[in-house]
């Protein structure tokens, strides 16, 4: 990896061993940078923090040995990645306004693919690791996790009928919590729905009454209209001598007609004449008829009037202002359709219930099975930590994994829990398992917590065993350690470094360590080291060999690098480490 511009590192190369590699330094050096920055590479959180000050960005890259059939090569190609010579190139830019950046194989890409890549590269494990491990949902899911496919498989279901189980009891919860209000709403429907039944209203109907009840209350000005209109174009039959438009422009027509085949112009001007003559006979007659037929009806203007109140009634309570009744016919439409949705409500929560029903009975049945592939899986987990902690300077220490079950008393809401084998237990979104890892250190000693069975260097111990173990059940290429050995030291630092390079045998393993006793059985040393304005600069990460690994063991062993005593305890570490005595 080559780091730049992140925390205390300025500029640095950090080469990996491809067996076992420490990392060691003074405290403060910056050898969390060296975790964090293979964190970065993984997909880790961006945090603009970590930019060193003064600078605009920190950069991370890294240069990852693959087969090309891997499983992390594979999703690197589909990606659009390139190997480079067997390897994978990858970077990680983050700014100091927060923005971040990665590429793959020479490809910019999401940085969600680098979370995709490490879990096919890379296992962490750290303090927060340990820490978390001590927490009981954390213990089922290590459980869960080392178990694998037994587990995996009922356990997708069981998520999948839990998380229907929860939508059908709040839509049921709705139902029926709120069956007050829907019923109210239901009576406030049907009365709308009845009342403009009862008025039958007609799409556009307002608007033609509005137009008739104009009419008929003007009946005697637009009868009266209507006559003399009549008369000023067809004469009045009780003035023969009057002169109508009508007698005119036929007059016109045949003083043109005479003469008008000697000029096209006024030929054209004659048929004109004649076609407005036609037309004003045509008026005439309509006219004549309108005012025949019109008739000041006050009985019908009544009865107009009234049947535009009810409309309007209706369009006020139903429809919108301004809007005629087809406003009105389609709230009737809608609300029909949402009575129709209430009325079913008793019919959709007996419908609920039977399938809540149905999901509490499988979720049991699914339970169980979870149960009995955890209790299965338990057993091989534990006799595997147990064989571990032996390897740990622990011979005596022994590790269970207790499974139970709380049951409810019998007058619990039947929600609170399912049935399992005849009982009625809590249960939630994982099973109805609680999982707690148990530890007796000695014989007759009773099996108690971790958290609280195990001292703080026993505890080390006991989650590097748990580690172990899930490397073996979940094997990557490299493995990550962040000082997971606080706490330890004399002889059981020493079986710890023996542990960590025997797992380096089948894997690539990187440890952070203040421990010398670790630090010794690595393959390789590189040691973190500041300059003098507080950076760590391109020579500042150094891999150590002869006697510089010899002074920075004496330094971790007495704080002396010089010291004699020191020295010959390195020396003795690293024959120890080498010859495996």
């Amino acid at each position: 990896m080559r780091i730049r511009s992140l925390g205390v590192i300025d500029d640095a190369v950090v080469e990996l061993s491809p067996g076992f590699t420490a990392v060691t330094g003074e405290t403060g050096a910056g050898k969390t940078m060296v975790v964090t920055s293979l964190g970065l590479l993984l997909g880790g959180r961006a945090d603009p923090a970590l930019v060193r000050i003064g600078a605009k960005a920190a950069v991370v890259e890294g240069r990852i040995a693959l087969v090309s059939s891997s499983p992390a090569a594979v999703r690197a190609e589909e990606a659009g990645a390139e190997l480079d010579d067997g390897a994978l190139l990858i970077s990680r830019t983050v700014s100091a306004e927060g923005r971040s950046r990665a590429h793959v194989g020479g490809r910019s890409v999401p940085v969600g693919l680098l979370g995709e890549l490490a879990d096919d590269l890379v296992a962490v494990h750290g303090q927060t690791d340990q820490q978390g491990l001590l927490r009981p949902a954390r213990q089922r899911q290590a459980l869960d996790r080392y178990a694998g496919d037994a587990v995996a498989g009922p356990l997708a279901k069981y998520t999948a009928a839990h998380r229907r189980l929860r939508t059908v009891a709040a839509e049921l919860d709705e139902l029926t919590t709120r069956a007050r209000e829907r019923a109210q709403e239901a009576d406030l429907l049907r009365f709308g729905l009845d009342e403009i039944a009862a008025a039958e209203p007609l799409p556009g109907e307002d608007v033609e009454l509005s137009a008739e009840a104009e009419r008929l209350g003007h009946a005697e000005a637009l009868a009266s209209a209507a006559t003399v209109a009549h008369a000023a174009l067809a004469g009045n039959p009780e003035d023969p001598e009057g002169i109508d438009a009508t007698t005119l422009v036929a007059g016109a027509h045949r003083g043109l007609e005479a003469v008008r085949g000697h000029d096209q112009e006024l030929a054209a001007l004659a048929d004109r004449l004649g076609e407005l003559g036609i037309l004003m006979a045509d008026v005439a007659t309509e006219l004549a008829g309108y005012a025949d037929g019109l008739d000041a009806d006050p009985l019908r203007l009544a009865a107009v009037e009234e049947r535009r109140a009810a409309l309007n009634h209706l369009t006020r309570k139903y429809g919108e202002y301004g809007k005629d009744t087809t406003a009105v016919l389609a709230w009737s439409e809608q609300s029909a359709a949402r009575l129709a949705e209430l009325d079913g409500d008793d019919d959709r929560i007996t419908e609920l219930i039977a399938e809540r029903d149905g999901l509490r009975a499988e979720l049991g049945e699914l339970a169980q099975q979870l149960t009995d592939a955890r209790t299965a899986s338990a057993e091989h987990f534990a006799a595997a930590v147990t064989t571990e902690l032996g390897e740990l300077a622990m011979p005596h220490a022994r590790v269970s994994v207790a499974i139970r079950q709380t049951e409810l008393p019998e007058d619990a809401d039947d929600a609170d829990g399912i049935e399992v084998n005849g009982r009625s237990v809590a249960y939630g979104p994982a099973g109805a398992d609680e999982v707690e890892i148990l530890m007796a250190p000695h014989p007759g000693a009773p099996p108690r917590p971790i958290a609280k069975g195990a001292s703080g260097g026993e505890l080390s111990r006991v989650m590097l065993a748990v580690e172990v173990v899930f490397a073996g059940s979940d094997p990557v290429p490299t493995y990550l350690f962040d000082e997971v050995d606080a706490g330890v030291g004399g002889k059981a630092a020493v079986e710890v470094g023996r542990r960590l390079a025997r797992l380096a045998k089948s894997a690539q393993v990187v440890v952070v360590t203040h421990l010398p006793q670790v630090a010794a059985f690595a393959d390789r040393q590189l040691l973190v080291e500041k300059t003098n304005d507080g950076s760590v600069t391109r020579s500042g990460v150094t891999v150590l060999e002869g006697e510089d690994r010899i002074r920075e063991l004496s330094r971790m062993l007495a704080g002396q690098e010089d010291s004699e005593t020191a020295r010959a305890h390195a020396e003795e570490l690293l024959e120890t480490a080498r010859t495996g005595t």
